[in-house]
């Protein structure tokens, strides 16, 4: 079976760079990845069980191989003595988990402590900070397991204001963090960031938090792929579900290769999340599309000229926010928005304008050689807060999924918790990303992206001119 998997590794369907999860049924059927740097240098992927081939029994099938999906199989295994099988449309970790920027942040969703607190109030805010921060370290014990080696660069998280107009806001966050979380930031002035950090020619302040790591990515999924299996968890890819039935409480999940019967089913498919996939699920999120690119590596001199000093994540104060940091081998990762559908996704102009802000931060790169150029769908949610939740207790259905651009580190906690519910052992999980839906955009679905349209524009107005 092993020696099948690596097979069909090496002769998949070529990679689909238009693939878009609003008007496609399903991500495909064994497609290649997507040329990220990830898989350009993680190596050849792992062994998983290949493709569904048969009719099947499950207790819980784990709909989606990323990282939530993958975590939510270590921990059934784990903690719950559970043998969870995980079905995969392409190739392991194929959506997400291997087009990110390996940044792992103390965050999960879009919204700042301030905003917790304006929506839940103070103390609902410090449980769920303690939540994420629970998190933090539940991924940093994961890291260190024997079949996880994704070259972590721990130590922090720059966060940089690109304008001096959001210096104050950046302040006050600062010390509300300090003194209402007890969590201990710093505000930095430009001086100290090109001194100490990177000289990035935007910057005219940041606050530095102490948690903040950068991983290889597909590095990191692969990891969690071979201690799933180890674990006994069963990883089937090349097999979309293209059907989904239920009859007294046996939920059918129909794959080109067999139909898999499960007592319990938990969906972690994030951006790649199509449509028809399963009713509970259907316009709960609004993919969003962000590109990155990787440079050649730098030499010692272009290094000094920047420098780049920094191992840790790099993000700065826009609204369509760009993420960047110097990888291992002294190569440049940065990431932003992009188009807004799929079939536009592979004009130039977005891979120009992301190159642009890559230029305003740091002039000498111009005309610097582009290894990579990938973009991949991010799973914003309505409230851009994520979900892991049971929608309907009468059905053991359950999803985690929304994280915004930030579930690098907190899908490995989405993961242990979506287990916990599957398992019933959700007790005490009362914060709202627990006790409540995936909001839905009911009768707007069909004009979102005019709406996105609109809002992108509003936003390089107010990021870059207003």
């Amino acid at each position: 079976m092993e020696h099948q998997a690596i097979e069909l590794n090496r002769a998949r369907k070529p990679y689909d760079p238009a693939y878009d999860p609003v008007v496609a049924p399903h991500p495909g059927h064994g497609r290649d990845y997507a040329p990220t740097y990830w898989i350009g240098t993680a190596g050849e992927p792992p062994a998983d069980d290949g493709p569904v081939t048969a009719d099947m029994d499950a207790d819980v099938v784990v709909v989606g191989s990323g990282y939530t999906g993958l975590s939510c199989a270590i921990h059934l295994a784990r903690e719950h003595g559970i043998k969870a099988v995980v079905l995969e449309a392409n190739g392991v970790a194929w959506g997400c988990s291997t087009r990110n920027g390996g940044q792992a942040q103390i965050s999960a969703g879009r919204l700042k402590r301030s905003q917790w607190i304006e929506r839940w109030g103070v103390n609902v805010a410090k449980k769920l900070h303690k939540e994420i921060a629970e998190g933090f370290d539940l991924f940093r014990a994961l890291i260190k397991e024997p079949e996880i080696d994704c070259l972590p660069q721990d130590g922090g998280h720059l966060y940089i204001a690109h304008r001096e107009k959001m210096m104050p806001a950046l302040e006050k966050e600062s010390k509300l963090l300090n003194e209402v979380f007890g969590y201990p930031t710093r505000i930095l002035g430009r001086e100290e960031i090109h001194r100490d950090f990177v000289r990035d020619e935007e910057a005219k302040g940041a606050m530095l938090e102490p948690d903040g790591m950068g991983i290889h990515a597909a590095r990191l999924a692969f990891g969690y792929l071979k201690l799933a299996r180890k674990l006994g968890a069963k990883v089937h890819t090349a097999s979309p579900v293209v059907g989904y039935s239920q009859r007294n409480g046996v939920h059918y999940l129909a794959t080109p290769g067999g139909t898999v019967r499960a007592r319990n089913v938990a969906f972690a498919t994030a951006g790649y999340t199509s449509p028809g996939l399963h009713p509970m699920t259907k316009h709960r999120l609004m993919p969003v599309l962000s590109n990155s690119v990787v440079t050649r590596p730098l030499s010692d001199g272009e290094l000094e000229a920047l420098n780049f000093k920094a191992k840790i994540p790099l993000t700065d104060t826009r609204t369509l926010r760009h993420y960047y940091r110097l990888m291992p081998d002294n190569r440049v990762q940065i990431g932003s928005r992009s188009a807004i559908t799929g079939a536009d996704a592979d004009n130039r102009k977005h891979l120009d304008l992301l190159l642009a802000g890559m230029h305003r931060k740091f002039p000498s790169l111009r005309g610097i050689q582009i290894d990579y150029s990938w973009w991949g769908w991010v799973d914003v949610s309505h409230d851009m807060m994520p979900r892991i939740f049971r929608p309907d207790p009468a059905q053991s259905v359950f999803y985690a999924m929304g994280y915004g651009g930030n579930g690098v580190m907190y899908s490995a906690q989405a993961g242990r918790r979506l287990a916990q519910l599957v398992a019933g052992k959700g007790q005490g999980l009362d914060l709202p990303i627990f006790t409540s839906a995936l909001p839905h955009h009911g009768l707007l679905t069909p004009f979102r992206r005019i709406g996105q349209r609109a809002m992108y524009h509003w936003y390089y107005l107010k990021d870059e001119l207003i």
